[in-house]
């Protein structure tokens, strides 16, 4: 469902939107869902480098086994 609303923009902004696409509310939409996943995809990024941190210690510890075991130094 498409719901009409209204935003406020700088005049330069709303030129550059005019020029790179003559579609106003496709433009901002794309632009939106695309900015949308990059802020979703940078908040489970850093929840996953909080998981890796959290087991950092274990993690290597078992590497450094695995190489051991393989002959590695």
């Amino acid at each position: 469902m498409r719901v009409k609303t209204s935003i406020t923009l700088p005049d330069d902004l709303l030129k550059r939107i005019d020029r790179a696409d003559s579609n106003r509310s496709a433009l901002i939409e794309r632009a939106t869902r695309a900015y949308l996943a990059r802020l979703e995809r940078a908040a489970q990024e850093s929840k996953d480098v909080a998981i890796i941190n959290a087991n950092a210690e274990r993690l290597n510890r078992e590497a450094k086994d695995v190489l051991q075991y393989q002959g590695l130094p």
